[in-house]
């Protein structure tokens, strides 16, 4: 990308969203697919994937976002042509990451019995949900290392080439089911085993060929001398980004660990219908995921080069993008979804629940899809700890506090906790919009540059 190109916005964003679009959606269904293939093996398990998955996502959302760190100061430092930096960030990325992913293996294996049983697991399906986690959760690593490879690939404008690997990861996985949970010839049928040990394959098969991609496509050197003397401004910048929202994330995860404790109060059907929904719903958030990824890397390449006003503008137009297509989406699932939940179930009493859900989950797209893009935009311009703290507010007042005094108290069920969600999503992306709307980031913004450039002057 150049800077021709990132005043052309609207088009670069498009080229960038669609591949960005497509690997998440193959992404999202390396996890959603083991759901929906072992719920043709025992349609009781498909509550204990979801569950171990609960917890996986709450991870790889973790790791995710403090790679985004990555893709900002690459992005940055492309913008302002100072490459040299680029293999500096690169190499404490891989550090960073690594040592997170570590420390999250040995959470998972130290917390997960407990936190399943907090969350009140159902006995008949406690022992595949802890196998799941524990097969997954143990290559963590690999998933660490792998949205590192990523987050520099797009950087750069490779989307297709990632995109591409998360094709060649999702048939892995598919290919994986097919034999691993069902059996075949010599491998007897392993259920919830196989779909685990699935996906490990495929995501070490992944990285594999993102770290091809990576030295095939890019000049960033991996050596030991960028970490000599160790870059301490450049892990403290990482930090600054990654730790904020890593923080927003894992507690929006935490709290939807809570409504989920809240869900599985209601017994395995309702478990069911809740993760079908789930699923459901990422279908129509993805795009605005992203959409606001692309937009992410342009806005952090145009205030790289200085260009403030391109980059409002830029938000602006990804956020009117973003609520018109999730809106469009679900409006789609709610008129069809009789059909739709019908791909998994025939159960007449999800087919009934599902249509209620997904007639609020119209209203709660209206907050996430702005949500979505506001969040990531505010990190690209650096105002990242109010996200964070509005998040850890608004999700465990209105997600949490809300959802069990609808879903419990005045006992609505699944709807009334759908319905808390809703609130959550709606309150927070109002606030998040009037926080970008008074354009104080800018002023960070220039404070910043103004460092930066007193830093390449030798300090003057």
């Amino acid at each position: 990308m150049n800077i021709q190109e990132a005043k052309n916005s609207n088009s670069i964003v498009f080229k960038m969203s669609v591949p960005i679009f497509v690997e998440l959606l193959l992404q999202m269904l390396v996890g959603n697919i083991d759901q929906i293939m072992i719920g043709h093996f025992n349609e009781i398990y498909v509550g204990a994937i979801g569950n171990a998955n609960l917890i996986m996502n709450l991870v790889i959302i973790v790791l995710s976002v403090m790679s985004v760190s990555t893709t900002v100061l690459i992005s940055r430092y492309l913008g302002a042509k100072n490459e040299g930096k680029i293999s500096e960030v690169f190499n404490t990325s891989i550090v960073m990451l690594s040592f997170v992913s570590v420390l999250i293996t040995v959470a998972i294996f130290a917390l997960a019995m407990p936190v399943f049983r907090w969350m009140q697991v159902p006995s008949d399906i406690f022992i595949e949900t802890k196998t799941y986690l524990f097969i997954v959760g143990a290559f963590t690593i690999v998933q660490g290392l792998y949205m590192t490879y990523a987050a520099s690939l797009r950087s750069y404008g490779f989307m297709k080439n990632v995109m591409l690997a998360a094709v060649f990861m999702n048939a892995i996985n598919i290919l994986g089911n097919f034999i691993l949970i069902n059996g075949c010839a010599l491998i007897p049928p392993l259920g919830v085993s196989g779909a685990a040990i699935s996906t490990v394959i495929s995501r070490l098969f992944g990285l594999v060929l993102m770290i091809f991609l990576f030295n095939v496509k890019t000049n960033i050197e991996i050596s030991k001398k960028f970490l000599k003397p160790f870059p301490w401004n450049t892990m403290k910048n990482l930090l600054h980004i990654g730790v904020p929202s890593g923080a927003e994330e894992l507690s929006y995860n935490l709290s939807q660990t809570v409504i989920m404790k809240f869900v599985n109060f209601f017994g395995t059907t309702v478990i069911t219908t809740k993760v079908y929904c789930s699923i459901l719903a990422n279908f129509a958030y993805i795009y605005s995921v992203a959409i606001s990824q692309a937009s992410q890397i342009v806005v952090s390449y145009l205030i790289g080069s200085n260009n403030l006003k391109l980059a409002n503008k830029r938000v602006w137009a990804t956020l009117i993008v973003s609520i018109t297509i999730s809106l469009s989406i679900t409006l789609l699932l709610y008129i069809f979804s009789d059909n739709i939940f019908g791909i998994f179930t025939k159960n007449p009493e999800i087919l009934a629940l599902g249509k209620k859900i997904i007639f609020v989950e119209f209203f709660l797209e209206i907050g996430r899809s702005i949500n979505i893009v506001m969040v990531r935009c505010l990190i690209a311009v650096e105002d990242v700890k109010f996200p964070a703290y509005m998040c850890m507010f608004s999700a465990w007042t209105f997600g949490v506090g809300f959802g069990y005094v609808f879903g419990i108290t005045l006992g609505m069920g699944l709807v009334g906790i759908w319905i808390g969600m809703a609130m959550d999503e709606c309150i927070r992306g109002f606030i998040l919009i009037l926080r970008f709307r008074t354009l104080g980031w800018t002023k960070k913004v220039r404070k910043k540059r103004r460092e930066e450039m007193r830093l390449l002057n030798g300090g003057f």
